[in-house]
């Protein structure tokens, strides 16, 4: 990564664990994130109000709001991408954080590169490379949505609808070969998912039906193969 500050991933750290906090902004500055601290939901709020982050290292169990809570509330009005961190390692846990809209969640206590590589991971997936040109790619129309494969961009008209790494990931896959039908198991090697199990995708299929479909019960675009996976079918 560049030393540019202007040209570094601005990252906020949201843990009401001083220590932890403090070691962590020093180890993602040293590795080319700039880096900046919050004590809990509030003052994250409070700096997410007045700043631009890229990304967002979220403790869930602190006092007051807890990081489940802000994820929800990040994912409904467009924030920066979410990775959770916890000391709560049961599968539920994980569904829950991906349910709030998290696009990776990492136990505790963890290896800090792999941090790292996580965080890198969530932005090359949200994080348009400098100087970019334009996608040369026929958008997939989906109702009043267009898809661009290559920026992984869902819009509507001129809005831009928030995906999490994990939904822009499985739509790339899913839009690329419309109307085949992907197993839950083809769709984690394709998209790069890092699901503990099937119901990882299954959630992720659930969120991405409440942003295309306008009855995500009776899906129009995205459909499950009942015993076989999932298919796009586009307009």
């Amino acid at each position: 990564m560049s030393d540019d500050p202007a040209e570094q991933p601005h990252i906020l750290v949201v843990d009401d664990d001083t220590r932890l906090r403090e070691a962590l902004r020093r180890y993602l500055g040293q590795n080319g994130f700039l880096v900046t601290g919050a004590a809990d939901a509030a003052d994250a709020r409070a700096k997410l109000a007045g700043l631009a982050f890229d990304l967002v290292v979220l403790d869930v169990m602190m006092p007051g709001e807890n990081g489940l809570s802000l994820c929800r509330h990040l994912s409904a009005n467009g924030g920066p991408p979410v990775l959770l961190l916890t000391a709560r390692v049961e599968a539920g846990d994980r569904i829950d954080g991906l349910e709030a809209g998290a696009d990776d969640y990492l136990p505790k206590p963890f290896e800090p590169r792999e941090l790292v590589l996580r965080l890198n991971a969530i932005l090359r997936r949200t994080l348009r490379p400098r100087g970019r040109t334009a996608s040369t790619a026929v958008p997939i129309r989906l109702g009043r949505y267009l898809f661009d494969a290559e920026r992984e961009e869902l819009r509507a008209g001129d809005e831009v609808i928030r995906l999490t790494a994990m939904e822009s990931g499985l739509l790339r896959v899913l839009a690329a070969e419309p109307g085949v039908v992907f197993s839950r198991e083809a769709l984690v090697e394709k998209a790069g998912v890092d699901a503990a199990n099937e119901r990882t995708i299954d959630v992720q299929v659930t969120r991405l039906r409440r942003k295309l479909e306008d009855d995500p019960r009776e899906p129009r675009y995205l459909h499950t193969v009942r015993g076989e996976g999932y298919v796009l079918r586009p307009d």
